[in-house]
């Protein structure tokens, strides 16, 4: 300590005080602290179901390894490279406000990262409290390259609710004993759907509900009479997810790193792309009992899918030397969560119906009031024809298609965000993005015969602070289904949803302006519509898609330019110097 001193006393005034100014800046609880992380991508073995594969992962931990910061908070993290799979990093749900080029969706904001290149991803977390998450974003890659995101809040500022006694990441994932990239490149090929899971997993381990996998069960033990904060992510692929733990009541605090209302509830639905934090009280005295914690998917398409259930253990720790310190945790009763059916829509309903907005003076809901820019978008399934000399496996002897206002996005082989920053869009995009259906029907009745999409690679142009309202549309094509659509560098205001097809006459009358939910990821409900509000204030290229990655692949997605504004800090700044090329 005196040789600091001494060390200090010894140096120039200035020096000292550019040193203590950089010590202020560094230790202010509003300005945050910078932390770098390096992510290695490499390819390592992993056992599960009795199949060992070669999987691709980050720093060879499956899940990947986890990402603590506070609000405020700079992270610049080196994502190298050492797979033969091109590679990008997508960090699920930050608002990247003027940081466009770390945003990550490959061949959107940036070119993917190639063998044995690096790519450092440089932004800073604004206005965000809670719990997040980042993934692959190119092809199915993010089947095993995902990890959790906990933001807390700023230094010195309390959670809206009673401080846990301990803190808990729980992601909820697909486990597939085939390769992933080989079961889309597959379907992609013929035409029809992609196999589907073989497991579920909590923490990456399927339970004990799957041969071969009683070892691999995600144990979480507890004390009696204290509270966790459960931080809850669906990674899956492809499949929304309910959630319980038996005999425990578990209160929803916080969605999307956003705070809500806290409410009660036994299950949760959470959708690929969503988080909810949750507060799990224990019992006040040692049970005499364990618990599963289990998930198992919502379904409402008309696909295959994987009807299998994960499982996790909820154990109670006892007190040594007490009566219950010698008993066997196999000795022990075991209860199960009875989840809602596969397709129960009329809890999905309810369950959404619940969560709104915090909606306090510290935490309030800026809902737009006006709207400049008004879209109504459907989404749903469609087809595209065989090519010549194939045979394919869709409807009819023709290929699976998805679309947004009938339009199967074409992924750019160049990243949209460059081409729009450096002016060079001809080839690349076109501004043309239809704002409704061209050709309009009924949406949630008979479908029509043509089920054709079009393809194209659009996009929707919004200057700079557009109020956007969008309506987003669920159609019968191939049968209705369930879509929790994403999107990229903004939460939006979910001000309504109904069943049947959207009234534009009717509908607005009932939307909740005044406590709606905030969040980045929403379920178009199945047979019915969304309808969300936003302000285009972060400059950059802005992917929406859905995250049920086989639709995504099948093209049901689109972008959004946001133009710059007039002010310096509304305007993105010029690409890092080592942003990776195609």
């Amino acid at each position: 300590m005196k040789m600091g001193v001494s060390l200090l006393s010894s140096l120039p005034a200035f020096l000292v005080f550019i040193l203590f100014f950089t010590f202020c800046l560094l230790a202010d609880p509003v300005l945050g602290i910078t932390s770098h992380y390096k992510f290695d991508v490499e390819l390592h073995n992993v056992t599960r179901l009795c199949h060992t594969k070669s999987i691709v992962s980050v720093n060879g931990q499956f899940p990947g390894p986890r990402i603590v910061a506070r609000e405020g908070d700079q992270l610049l993290i080196k994502v190298v490279n050492h797979v033969p799979n091109n590679i990008s990093i997508h960090w699920h749900g930050i608002r990247q406000l003027r940081s466009g080029w770390a945003d990550g969706p490959a061949y959107v904001t940036q070119c993917p990262i190639q063998t044995g290149q690096s790519y450092v991803y440089n932004f800073t977390i604004v206005g965000q409290r809670g719990t997040l998450f980042w993934h692959a974003h190119i092809s199915w890659l993010r089947a095993t390259v995902y990890g959790p995101i906990v933001i807390l809040p700023k230094r010195g500022i309390a959670y809206p609710f009673a401080k846990p006694y301990k803190e808990v990441p729980i992601i909820l994932g697909e486990w597939f004993n085939s390769d992933p990239e080989a079961v889309i490149s597959q379907a992609l090929q013929t035409g029809g759907g992609p196999n589907v899971s073989d497991a579920y997993t909590i923490n990456g381990l399927p339970g004990p509900l799957y041969n071969c996998s009683a070892k691999d069960t995600f144990m979480l033990k507890v004390k009696p009479g204290k509270t966790y904060l459960l931080r809850l992510i669906n990674a899956a692929l492809n499949d929304e997810l309910f959630f319980s733990i038996a005999n425990h009541t578990l209160t929803v605090v916080d969605v999307d790193a956003l705070y809500v209302k806290p409410f009660e509830t036994d299950t949760l639905l959470i959708a690929p792309g969503q988080t909810t934090n949750v507060i799990l009280k224990t019992k006040p005295i040692y049970p005499n009992a364990t618990f599963f914690m289990t998930a198992r998917p919502y379904v409402t398409g008309q696909g295959t899918f994987d009807n299998s259930t994960v499982a996790g253990i909820l154990e109670y720790e006892s007190v040594p030397n007490s009566l219950h310190s010698s008993v066997s945790i196999k000795m022990l009763p075991l209860f199960k969560p009875i989840l809602p059916a596969l397709n129960d829509t009329s809890f999905a309903t309810s369950f959404a119906s619940k969560l709104r907005s915090l909606a306090s003076a510290q935490y309030p809901a800026n809902v737009p009031r006006k709207v400049d820019k008004q879209f109504f978008f459907t989404v749903g399934l469609g087809t595209s024809p065989c090519q010549h000399n194939q045979t394919c496996q869709g409807p009819n002897g023709t290929k699976f298609a998805a679309s947004v206002n009938n339009v199967s996005f074409g992924m750019p082989t160049t990243a949209l965000l460059q081409a729009h920053f450096f002016g060079q869009s001809n080839g690349v995009y076109t501004p043309d993005f239809p704002s409704s259906p061209i050709i309009p029907f009924n949406y949630t009745g008979t479908p029509p015969s043509n089920t054709m999409v079009s393809n194209g690679t659009k996009v929707v142009v919004l200057p700079f602070n557009t109020s956007v309202e969008l309506v987003m549309q669920d159609t019968s094509i191939l049968g209705a289904e369930s879509h929790p659509l994403h999107l990229h560098g903004f939460n939006f205001f979910v001000v309504g949803q109904g069943f049947g097809n959207f009234d534009p006459n009717k509908d607005p009358a009932k939307f909740n302006l005044i406590d709606p939910v905030e969040r980045n990821t929403i379920g178009v409900p199945s047979g019915g519509w969304v309808a969300i509000r936003f302000v285009a204030d972060n400059p950059g290229v802005w992917f929406m898609h859905c995250h049920l990655e086989v639709h995504t692949s099948w093209g049901l997605k689109m972008a959004w330019i946001v133009l710059d504004g007039e002010l310096p800090n509304q305007k993105l700044p010029p690409p890092p110097a080592d942003l990776p090329k195609c």
